[in-house]
């Protein structure tokens, strides 16, 4: 299949309720977390192409007192991958949560180390991640299926 080099991040739109089937779709083909996708502290952005598709997303939830960001679905389709676009997408993400008020970036990624430390991310403690992000709907899942205890977390101040 040809790799479509087209910028990905041109067209950044946020998520409506409208847009969330879609979204949960995406982010289960790329074997992503899809809990709470539709909760209003869940805030989602995504990228489709010209037929309307989704190929790319980004977003975060926000820890109660506001200072500490949980990125989350920052996917890019196997068509976009290498171009750069998921680095754009997690920075386009890091940004909108400092605009809220966040001075603190975390994420679970058990696959994409690298990939994170290049944008200056560096191994956390997950309980941390967990005691300060407790009341989002990703700490909230991990924590009741136990999944928690299998995630490597990861940490950057914004």
């Amino acid at each position: 299949m040809p790799r479509d080099d087209s910028p990905p991040d041109t067209s950044i739109a946020p998520v409506g309720a409208a847009d969330v089937e879609d979204v949960r779709a995406f982010l289960t083909a790329n074997d992503l977390t899809v809990a709470g996708l539709g909760t209003p502290g869940v805030r989602l952005w995504v990228v489709r192409d010209v037929a309307g598709s989704v190929v790319a997303s980004t977003g975060f939830e926000t820890s109660s007192d506001g200072r500490h960001a949980l990125l989350r679905s920052v996917a890019v389709g196997p068509q976009r991958r290498g171009s750069g676009a998921g680095g754009r997408l997690a920075i386009f993400a890091m940004e909108q949560a400092v605009s809220t008020g966040a001075d603190r970036a975390w994420l679970f990624s058990r696959r994409s180390g690298p990939f994170w430390q290049g944008l200056g991310f560096r191994p956390a403690d997950r309980e941390t991640l967990a005691a300060v992000l407790a009341d989002t709907s990703q700490v909230a899942l991990f924590r009741r299926t136990g999944q928690l205890g299998r995630e490597v977390a990861w940490s950057r101040p914004l």
